[in-house]
């Protein structure tokens, strides 16, 4: 990471810390209004340094973190994991979401296919088709 980079384009930024895997998606977005910087909506072009806070919304989850590091480059997932700090609250909230979540039966599990002779004279019956 270079010493000399002070401010860097806030969608280079996420794209870099791994939040969106392109900057056309990190672009769009900040366009749509789901991340934030110092609690104000922010422009893909807007210069973050470090110490600035945000908030984004990817999906269901949102995140809560401040900037700790700037890299115009994206590296490994760790490199990526020094370029920020996410808030002990954030973090539990996403957790407690991810539990949740995976305590929820999924909808798709008791969809088998295209419906059996069987299942389809039920469904003939129930619907008083002939």
């Amino acid at each position: 990471m270079p010493d000399d980079l002070q401010r860097l384009r806030l969608d280079k930024w996420l794209w870099a810390a791994r939040f969106y895997k392109t900057r056309g998606l990190a672009h769009e977005a900040i366009e749509a209004g789901r991340v934030r910087l110092n609690g104000e909506k922010a422009k893909p072009g807007k210069e973050i340094k470090p110490g600035d806070r945000l908030q984004l919304q990817i999906g269901e989850f949102s995140w809560e973190l401040s900037v700790v590091g700037l890299d115009a480059r994206r590296g490994p997932a760790e490199q990526a994991r020094a370029l920020y700090a996410e808030t002990e609250t954030s973090r539990l909230r996403r957790a407690e979401q991810v539990e949740l979540r995976r305590l929820q039966a999924n909808p798709a599990a008791a969809i088998k296919g295209r419906p059996t002779k069987r299942d389809r004279r039920l469904i003939h019956r129930f619907t008083g088709g002939d």
